[in-house]
């Protein structure tokens, strides 16, 4: 049970600290709807998520007014769409992210994740039909996002499929020029991918789920600042003691929304993500937070550090507070959605490399990153590839999301607006990979893999 004090403290994390649900997301087997005929299959995917997924928008705006927590989005993930597109033998799988973006719009979603393969070992026939459909499915959509995920600590990174997403990346931002190259910020790759996660661009419903899933994100940069300034000055334990404290309660809130909406729509409960995701709203900042820990800037020396006692100090509370914490679980830290990351990126004090050796110890890695148009492809596929290393080795969840802004050279700003925020256009390195990333093939995994 939750007491009344609890209530009002949750109450006043509302009002004053810019505590949200970020996401309830419905998680939607789509494995039946599997057959050989592509306008069949795209009927039977509008069908099944419109019927499934019909009182979504609803029951999250029922919760909010009855606990009075906001609930910014509400979003809706699917199996993985190369494994039901194969069967087609279609050429390509735009029609599929139709059909999705129109179930989305009809039951009145933002986002609809699982325009994704998993490629980590190496490219099926549908894969590779997908991977080269997501250009003009990222074009001609509005709500749909994409994923692939590339690599794995068990299987090692999956270089062929790196060089061919970092040729997609410019294709999509080619595409989408008119529009601050947007498609690239509905695209994301991985190493390690969850099959749980509810944040986009990377959600998907993995095949270990069941056949309808709640999953719920909840986030706070927020409040995490405003309990650190109440110990400002005191040592690392205190600090990471409030950071636990903190998490324990936010995701009670998120426990709580999680099992009403579970309820509600009679789906089961999957987990609670509890990733600090920050907004571009002054006061719900990942960087704040370090600023509050005593860094002038974020990407001081010290920023690796402060993100590790973070990420893991958030996960030791939440676990305490629900036995279904999954997904990503961390704090994100999103270049342009973020207003002191931002500020930050153009001053200098936070660099690409900075930001990499931070993805070490971060939720997931490189996102929201926008960089010169004229960059090439196979400089994004060399920075993929040093993310997904970092994943691989790791054991670690790590992810790329950027953003080649066609027409943008570096100093320069790009508007995305709403949650994705703006971002100022930032350096690479300008030394080359090519010969390194046209090797292909598959970087095997590391010794400490084989745990059988």
């Amino acid at each position: 049970m939750i007491s009344r004090y609890e209530v009002q403290e949750t109450n006043q994390m509302i009002q004053e600290h810019n505590l949200d649900i970020r996401t309830i997301t419905m998680g939607i087997n789509l494995l039946d709807c599997a057959c050989d005929d592509i306008d069949k299959l795209c009927d039977k995917v509008y069908d099944k998520i419109t019927h499934q997924a019909e009182k979504l928008v609803e029951t999250g705006e029922t919760i909010s007014k009855k606990y009075g927590i906001p609930i910014v989005n509400k979003r809706i993930s699917v199996t993985p769409i190369a494994l039901i597109g194969g069967a087609t033998g279609a050429k390509s799988y735009v029609p599929i992210a139709k059909a999705l973006d129109r179930a989305a719009q009809t039951v009145g979603v933002n986002f609809i994740g699982g325009f994704s393969a998993l490629v980590h070992k190496g490219c099926t026939h549908a894969d590779n039909v997908l991977i080269e459909s997501i250009p003009e499915a990222l074009d001609v959509t509005q709500n749909v996002c994409s994923s692939i995920n590339v690599g794995s600590t068990r299987t090692g990174i999956n270089m062929d499929a790196v060089k061919r997403i970092g040729e997609m990346i410019k294709l999509t931002a080619e595409r989408t020029a008119d529009r601050s190259s947007i498609g690239c910020a509905k695209f994301v790759v991985f190493c390690n991918a969850p099959e749980d996660n509810p944040f986009m661009a990377g959600a998907f419903h993995g095949v270990g789920e069941k056949d309808a899933v709640i999953n719920v994100g909840v986030s706070g940069p927020g409040v995490v600042k405003k309990a650190l300034e109440e110990v400002r000055g005191a040592d690392f334990e205190t600090l990471c003691e409030q950071v636990k404290r903190t998490a324990f309660k936010i995701t009670r809130a998120g426990q709580m929304v999680a099992r009403e909406a579970s309820s509600m729509l009679n789906i089961p409960f999957g987990i609670i993500d509890l990733s600090l995701a920050p907004t571009p709203a002054v006061g719900d900042s990942i960087a704040e937070i370090f600023e509050e820990m005593g860094l002038e800037s974020a990407g001081a020396p010290g920023t690796t550090a402060a993100l590790a006692i973070l990420n893991d100090s958030v996960k030791k509370g939440g676990v305490m507070a629900s036995s279904c914490v999954g997904g990503l679980s961390g704090a994100f830290i999103p270049v342009s959605e973020d207003h002191a990351m931002i500020r930050a990126a153009e001053t200098g004090a936070l660099t690409l490399e900075k930001l990499e050796a931070m993805t070490c110890v971060c939720s997931v890695g490189l996102d929201m990153v926008a960089i010169p148009g004229d960059t090439s492809a196979a400089t994004i596929s060399g920075i993929i590839a040093d993310e997904m290393a970092i994943g691989m080795i790791n054991a670690k969840t790590t992810a790329v999301r950027i953003i080649p802004v066609i027409g943008k050279t570096v100093g320069e700003r790009v508007e995305f607006g709403g949650l994705l925020g703006h971002a100022p256009i930032m350096p690479v390195n300008a030394y080359q990979c090519v010969d390194f990333i046209n090797r292909g093939g598959r970087i095997p995994a590391p010794i400490h893999s084989f745990k059988n």
